[in-house]
C-alpha cells in the first residue's frame, strides 16, 4: 500500500523559483496586451499598486503557516480561525481558481501556436495536458526540477528583454514604428491616454496577472525547510514585482508606442517582431509557450494538493487522499485533470472569448481567497496574542494594511460592474458558491448519520451498565 503522507522534497532552489514561475505567466505574456489596451502607460501604475498589495497578503500568509507545524496549506487556517464552512468554500474555490487559471494557460498554449502552425486551438491544448499529466504523476521532486527550469526560462526571457531594451533605448534604435525612446511612455496621450476609468478597468487582467503568486504556501507540506525558504522567497517579491513585471512593462513601453501592441497577441512577440528580428520573435513565442505550460504544471501540481487536503479533511471524497507509489495524489491529479480538458473544449467552442472569461473567473475567485488569508490574519492577531508574540516573520503594518488591501480588493470587484467584458462573469461567480454552502450543508448532515452524537454515545454507555448491575 503506497503510503499516504506527502514527501518534503522541495529544495530552496525550487520553492523560490516557484515563486516565480508560480506567478509569471499568461497573465504577463499575453493578459498585459490587453491591460496596456485598456490603461496605456499608465498600466505601470497598476502592477505596482497589485504588487504592493500581493506582497501584504503573502506576509500574512506566511506568518500562518510558520505559526504552527501541522498547517499544510490556507485551509487548514480558514478552519483554525473560520470554522469548518469557511474551509471548506475557500478550498474548493482555491482549487476552482486554479483550474480556471490554468484553463487560460490551456487557451494560451492554442493562441501561441497558432503562431507557427494554423491548426484549431484545441488540439495542442490536449496534446500540452497528456504531456503536462505524465510529468506530474512522477515523484514532486521531478515537478520542483521541471518548474525550475520553466522558471528559469521565463527569468532569462525577461532578462534579455529590459537588456535589449536598455540597449535599444541608449543608441537611439528606429523601429519600423518610430524610435526607441523613454517618452513613449508619455509621448502618445499622456500616461493616462484613457482616462482614470481605462486605468481602474485594466485591473482585474493585473490581478490575473498576479495569480498563483501564493503557490509557495500550497508547497509548504512539500518544503523541505519551510522555516527558512518560505519567508525567503516571500521578502524577495517585492524585488521580483519590480523588475520582471514593473520593468518588463516599462522596456515594452520604451520600445514602441502602446498604440502599436494588439491585445489579441502577446507584446513580448510583438515587441521583437517591430525591432526587426524576426528569428527573435519566434523564439520569444517559443518561450511564451513554455511560459503557458509552466504555469498550467503549477496549475495541476496545486489543485491536486488541494483535492487532497480537501480528502484528508473529509471535505472531498476519500479517494482524493490516496497517493501512488511517487507520493503523488494521482486520483485527485486525474480528477483535476479532467475538469481542465474544459479548457480545450473552451477553445473549439469560443476561441474568441474563452480567455477574457476564464482570467475574470479566476481573479474574482483569487480575490475571494487572498480576502480569506487577509481575515484569517486578522482574527489570529486578535485570538492569539501569544502566538503572534513569538512570530518570527510578523507581517508588517497590521492591522492596518489588512484592511487597506481588502478595501482595494473591493474596489476591484465593484469596477468589474461597470465592464461589458467582466460583469457576466461577476454576476455569475456567486453561483459557485452557493453551489459549495449547499455541498457543505448535504456534506455536514451526512457526516453526522455516520458520526454518532458523543452524547448518544456517553447515553448508550449508561444504559448498558445499568442492564449489567441488573
Amino acid at each position: 500500500m503506497a503510503a499516504q503522507e506527502l514527501k518534503r522534497d522541495l529544495e530552496n532552489r525550487h520553492v523560490q523559483l516557484i515563486a516565480i514561475g508560480g506567478t509569471i505567466g499568461t497573465g504577463l505574456f499575453l493578459g498585459s496586451g490587453k491591460a496596456i489596451q485598456l490603461a496605456g502607460p499608465s498600466i505601470i501604475f497598476a502592477y505596482l499598486i497589485v504588487g504592493i498589495a500581493i506582497f501584504f497578503v503573502m506576509r500574512a500568509l506566511g506568518e500562518l503557516l510558520l505559526s504552527k507545524a501541522g498547517y499544510q496549506s490556507f485551509t487548514d487556517i480558514a478552519e483554525d480561525y473560520l470554522g469548518p464552512r469557511a474551509a471548506f468554500v475557500t478550498g474548493w474555490t482555491y482549487w476552482f481558481c486554479w483550474i480556471m487559471t490554468a484553463m487560460a494557460d490551456i487557451i494560451a498554449v492554442g493562441v501561441y501556436v497558432q503562431y507557427w502552425f494554423d491548426i484549431p486551438q484545441w488540439i495542442p491544448a490536449v496534446i500540452c495536458l497528456i504531456i503536462l499529466l505524465g510529468l506530474n504523476l512522477l515523484t514532486v521532486k521531478s515537478f520542483g526540477e521541471l518548474e525550475f527550469w520553466f522558471a528559469l526560462i521565463k527569468v532569462i526571457t525577461i532578462l534579455a528583454l529590459i537588456a535589449i531594451g536598455v540597449v535599444l533605448l541608449v543608441i537611439g534604435f528606429k523601429t519600423t514604428t518610430g524610435t526607441v525612446a523613454l517618452s513613449n511612455i508619455w509621448a502618445h496621450g499622456g500616461v493616462f491616454p484613457n482616462g482614470i476609468s481605462g486605468f481602474l478597468l485594466s485591473f482585474q487582467m493585473v490581478v490575473f496577472a498576479f495569480v498563483g503568486v501564493e503557490l509557495v504556501g500550497v508547497s509548504a507540506a512539500e518544503t523541505s525547510n519551510p522555516e527558512k525558504t518560505i519567508p525567503s522567497a516571500i521578502n524577495k517579491i517585492p524585488l521580483r514585482i519590480l523588475f520582471f513585471y514593473v520593468g518588463a512593462i516599462i522596456a515594452l513601453l520604451c520600445i514602441n508606442a502602446w498604440t502599436e501592441l494588439n491585445p489579441a497577441e502577446s507584446p513580448f512577440v510583438k515587441t521583437f517582431s517591430l525591432v526587426g528580428i524576426p528569428i527573435a520573435a519566434g523564439v520569444i513565442n517559443f518561450v511564451v509557450l513554455t511560459s503557458a505550460a509552466s504555469a498550467c504544471n503549477s496549475g495541476m501540481f496545486s489543485t491536486s494538493r488541494i483535492l487532497y487536503n480537501l480528502s484528508r479533511n473529509d471535505q472531498a471524497p476519500a479517494n482524493f487522499a490516496k497517493l501512488n507509489k511517487n507520493h503523488v495524489p494521482s486520483n485527485a491529479l486525474f480528477i483535476s485533470t479532467l475538469v481542465l480538458s474544459v479548457g480545450a473544449l473552451l477553445s473549439k467552442l469560443i476561441p474568441e472569448t474563452a480567455f477574457g472569461i476564464v482570467t475574470t473567473i479566476s481573479a474574482i475567485c483569487f480575490i475571494w481567497v487572498w480576502g480569506v488569508v487577509l481575515i484569517c490574519h486578522l482574527r489570529y492577531k486578535k485570538t492569539k496574542p501569544e502566538l503572534q508574540a513569538k512570530s518570527k516573520f510578523k507581517a508588517p503594518f497590521t492591522p492596518f494594511v489588512n484592511y487597506v488591501v481588502l478595501a482595494l480588493f473591493a474596489i476591484i470587484l465593484i469596477i468589474m460592474l461597470f465592464a461589458d467584458e467582466t460583469r457576466p462573469a461577476l454576476l455569475l461567480t456567486p453561483l459557485w458558491f452557493i453551489l459549495l454552502f449547499v455541498l457543505y450543508s448535504i456534506n455536514r448532515r451526512k457526516r453526522e448519520r455516520i458520526t454518532p452524537d458523543p452524547r448518544d454515545r456517553l447515553e448508550g454507555i449508561r444504559t448498558n451498565t445499568e442492564i449489567r448491575h441488573d
